[in-house]
Order: structure tokens, then C-alpha cells, then sequence
């Protein structure tokens, strides 16, 4: 069993900024006041913190391979099964009298009650495990075919086409809840994707920083050319 410095790190960031994301996600959607091609510039608040979930799936898959991220997203997907119960249970817990005057439960449910719902609930886990696995997926056998060169097209590629799952899923099911408005659909799609890929083109070269030191301080970059890809393998991990 290898131990690694920075891996339990890179989980943690990893895992964080999944649960703001999400709560943002339900808390505000954003509009930057303008329009592109006559889709109009809004989205969710959380696209704006999430897509760097995505670059820490690109970093620890190139670095410590499949399995290793394979362990990490299920440790966010516990985490944010975990965050919208607690945010259920929450809401359904007597609210002191003073809090309800300035707040009350109404603001809550506002703000915060669609993250223990199970509309949201279902969207988010339905669009993360596809999108995260999916992402992790391709740039891995990426990296096998192409022999380790061209990490640019690795990290893009892979996030085009992770990222297109996720954000189809997410508001998808989002919307079909009435979570948002139909109204908005084809925007939200539009500029969640172009937004999260945006982020992960223009980030790049931070990218290759980060995973040249890592390679560098872990001695390690692994090629998952007999990696069993199956997500429910939970065999793999335990090996780890």
C-alpha cells in the first residue's frame, strides 16, 4: 500500500467544494445581464465553484489513475447524500420563535429547502455520478492511447464530455420537479456547459502545474491499462 502526501488533500478540496456548489446550486441563480446567440446569460450559482470539481477529477486520475478517483468521487457522493439529509431533517425540526420572526421557515425552505429535497436530491447524485465517472473515464483511456502526451486535450476532452452529462442530467431532472422553470431550461443548459468548460480551457495551464508537482513530489503517474473501469467495484479501492 502506497502513501501519498497530497491525496487525502486533493480529496478534501475535492469533496468541499461539491457540497458549496450544490448549496449554492439551489440558493441563487445568477444572470449577467445579457444574452449570447438569444440565450440569455443566467445559471445556477453553484456552476461558478463547480467545475473545479472537475479539475480535481482530471488531477487525481492522470496522477494516481482511475481507481484512486473512483475511491474519492464515491467519498463525495457519500458526502453529498449525507449534507441533504441533514438539510431535511433540518427543515423539519421546530424553528425557535425569535429565529422565526427575522428568518422563519419559510426562508429556509426558500433557500435551503430544495437541497433536502428529493427532487434536488436526485438531480444532483443522478448528474454527479454520471458526469464525475464518465469524466474520469475517458480521460483515463485517453491516457493509455495516447501515451501519456497531450494532457491539454486529455483535460478538455474529458470535461466536454463529463460535464455535458452532468449538466444535461442535473437540470433535467431538476426542472422536470419544477425545480426550475421550463422558461429557463435550454439557458441554464447552455450556459452551465459553456461556462464549466470555459473554466476548465482557461485553467489549464494551472493544470499542468499542479499535476507536473504532484508527478513530481508523489513519484507517481499511473496508467490504468488493466484497470477494471467498473464504478461499483468497490474491490479495487480496499486494495489501495
Amino acid at each position: 500500500m502506497r502513501s501519498y502526501q497530497y491525496f487525502d488533500f486533493i480529496m478534501a478540496a475535492f469533496v468541499a467544494v461539491l457540497l458549496i456548489s450544490n448549496v449554492a446550486s439551489s440558493a441563487k441563480i445568477v444572470d449577467w445581464g445579457f444574452s449570447l446567440f438569444g440565450v440569455r446569460m443566467a445559471f445556477d450559482a453553484g456552476t461558478l465553484l463547480f467545475p473545479l470539481s472537475y479539475i480535481f477529477g482530471d488531477i487525481l486520475t492522470e496522477v494516481y489513475g482511475y481507481a484512486r478517483s473512483r475511491k474519492v468521487i464515491w467519498a463525495g457522493f457519500a458526502a453529498m447524500l449525507l449534507t441533504s439529509v441533514c438539510i431535511f431533517v433540518i427543515g423539519l425540526l421546530p424553528g425557535e420563535s425569535t429565529w422565526q420572526q427575522y428568518a422563519g421557515d419559510s426562508a429556509f425552505q426558500s433557500i435551503l429547502g430544495s437541497v433536502g429535497s428529493g427532487a434536488i436530491v436526485l438531480a444532483s447524485l443522478t448528474a454527479y455520478f454520471c458526469g464525475e465517472f464518465m469524466n474520469s473515464y475517458v480521460l483515463a483511456k485517453m491516457k493509455v492511447a495516447m501515451g501519456g502526451r497531450h494532457l491539454w486535450m486529455r483535460t478538455i476532452g474529458s470535461t466536454i464530455v463529463g460535464e455535458g452529462v452532468d449538466t444535461v442530467a442535473f437540470i433535467l431532472i431538476a426542472t422536470l420537479f419544477g425545480v426550475f422553470p421550463w422558461s429557463v431550461f435550454v439557458s441554464l443548459v447552455v450556459t452551465n456547459y459553456l461556462f464549466k468548460v470555459g473554466i476548465e480551457v482557461v485553467l489549464t495551464p494551472v493544470t499542468y502545474r499542479v499535476v507536473a508537482l504532484l508527478k513530481r513530489e508523489e513519484q507517481e503517474d499511473y496508467y490504468d491499462r488493466t484497470t477494471d473501469f467498473n464504478p461499483f467495484t468497490l474491490a479495487a479501492c480496499r486494495q489501495l
